[in-house]
């Protein structure tokens, strides 16, 4: 989830577990402890941007972290607020909460997470909320602004973060079961195309979970299409990529498409565009695909070029983005289908 996200619930937990003893103090506390784990962005600092792809949301996005850091802050914190008569053992069970449900977030999107590192590197991505998506975090973010205004001592700071927690906790059941509706959608249409599949991959487009983004996965290749919950019709308009290995040959110093074919978990194509050889991980979407079936991919990683990769996974995911863009993203989001002239 993005970082207002995390700050948000973190400041609500923060104040429905330790408001009543350290005020407003505890919302702060709740913040920290719940955006620990992106840490890891500090790595971007001197790593090269492959090696960065596997760094963040790896190790401390980890079980093990969680409880190593749980113990050490929850120690840490009880000898620093002893005033605030909560004990080593509640103060653990705090940290271990706000870091235990970050993990959880942020295996809701594409990116995984690394929850058993450094013992496997398997990455846990459930693929059924974008990193950002302002219908699950508006309910927070209302919340936690009341409660920053409300007095420590008013009665209605429970009703706050109750009925923010309730939202946002139904808005991702709402999405689990869209997930569900998708996927079986998915697979419908893929068998009336014909289509054989070894893997499918579905998951919401940009700042929303009403269009989703659909990859099934051939011999040779990918097909991708877009499926809106509110989609009358049964079929899925599939656009064929091919995987393109072969255009490999051509590259000298394989470290980097390793690592890649690793952090992709092995949905990729290789793409020749004009001189540069670019791998793209497919699993974050293209830019503006309901528009375009044929458009680039948002991550694509320049196999050639390796020094001019910087954000390499945020370089795509809203470029070429306008008020057209945007109009017609809400049209396929209702079901209203593109055009010709439109």
């Amino acid at each position: 989830m993005d970082s207002f996200t995390h700050i948000a619930l973190g400041a609500i937990i923060g104040d429905a577990y330790a408001g009543k003893a350290l005020g407003k103090k505890a919302m702060v506390i709740g913040a920290l402890a719940q955006c620990l784990p992106d840490v890891d962005f500090m790595m971007s600092l001197w790593l090269r941007p492959v090696d960065n792809l596997l760094a963040h949301r790896g190790f401390t996005h980890s079980l093990l972290f969680c409880i190593a850091a749980a113990v050490l802050l929850g120690l840490l914190t009880a000898q620093w607020l002893r005033s605030a008569s909560i004990s080593k053992k509640k103060w653990i069970l705090f940290f271990g909460l706000q870091i235990s449900v970050h993990l959880l977030l942020d295996a809701f999107n594409s990116y995984g997470v690394g929850w058993f590192e450094p013992f496997s590197h398997f990455r846990v991505a459930f693929d059924i909320v974008y990193v950002a998506d302002p219908f699950y975090s508006i309910w927070l973010g209302i919340a936690c602004l009341a409660l920053l205004i409300l007095k420590s001592n008013s009665p209605t700071r429970r009703n706050w973060t109750s009925v923010s927690l309730v939202l946002s906790t139904i808005y991702l059941l709402y999405a689990i079961y869209n997930k569900g509706s998708i996927n079986r959608d998915a697979k419908s249409a893929l068998d009336k195309n014909g289509i054989v599949y070894s893997r499918l991959l579905t998951t919401p487009t940009p700042l929303n979970n009403w269009l989703w983004y659909i990859i099934a996965e051939t011999d040779s290749g990918y097909h991708v299409g877009y499926r809106s919950v509110f989609d009358g019709v049964d079929s899925i308009n599939f656009t064929y990529f091919p995987q393109q290995t072969s255009l490999l040959t051509r590259l000298d110093d394989k470290e980097d498409l390793q690592k890649l074919k690793r952090f992709s978990q092995g949905y990729y194509t290789i793409e020749q565009r004009e001189d540069a050889l670019l791998f793209n991980d497919l699993r974050f979407g293209q830019i503006a695909g309901w528009s375009d079936p044929r458009a680039m991919f948002a991550f694509h990683y320049d196999l050639l070029h390796p020094d001019a990769n910087l954000f390499v996974v945020q370089q795509g995911r809203f470029s070429n983005w306008n008020r057209k863009t945007v109009r017609i993203l809400i049209r396929r989001i209702v079901a209203i289908r593109q055009t010709d002239g439109q």
